[in-house]
């Protein structure tokens, strides 16, 4: 249990019967009236659904121990995605839904962060930029260059994003995991 007056980015508590909410924002009020309260934005774990939520101060809250760990992705088997834990080399096996939109963009031998919670996988968390190379694309057009156009591009996950004109078949660029946008050639 811990008081309101102790919350912190991140922290993780239970609430609701059991649903788990981040703390993404949190700010003590004390008005000149009445007792003072904790304004919060809390971000449901599984769903991604933000809610405001205001608090007395000092009252208790449950909060819940997320156990993270960075883990390398090691084979599909199946609908489940197998993760290796780098210290102990115990293998986790997740399915796609914790996987979510991280699916993507993971490649064997890609390190990520896997969140439990007593146990149940809750999500896979990518870093903001991974390097992918590109399966296949067309070829741009020669008078396209300088329109600053995009074009349809396939990653070796099968995943399919837009990238510049100039960008060919086979080179290695980066790509942000939580948009899925184009960020740039990587440079060998």
């Amino acid at each position: 249990m811990a008081s309101t007056n102790d919350l912190k980015n991140g922290m993780v508590l239970k609430l609701d019967g059991g649903q788990l909410w981040s703390v993404v924002e949190f700010q003590h009020v004390k008005p000149g009236k009445g007792p003072a309260f904790v304004r919060t934005k809390l971000k449901n774990v599984l769903s991604g659904k933000v809610v405001d939520k205001t608090f007395n101060a000092g009252v208790k809250v449950e909060s819940a121990t997320i156990d993270r760990r960075d883990m390398q992705f090691s084979y599909m088997d199946g609908e489940y995605f197998v993760f290796m834990d780098m210290d102990t080399y115990d293998q986790l096996m997740v399915d796609r839904k914790a996987v979510g939109d991280a699916a993507n963009f993971l490649i064997e031998g890609f390190t990520a962060s896997v969140a439990q919670y007593e146990g149940a996988v809750l999500y896979v968390e990518l870093p903001a930029a991974v390097e992918l190379t590109i399966q296949h694309t067309d070829p741009g057009v020669q008078g396209d260059r300088s329109t600053g156009g995009t074009k349809p591009a396939t990653l070796e996950t099968g995943y399919e994003i837009g990238v510049p004109l100039f960008i060919t078949t086979g080179e290695k660029i980066k790509v942000d995991t939580r948009s899925g946008d184009y960020l740039g050639r990587v440079n060998s």
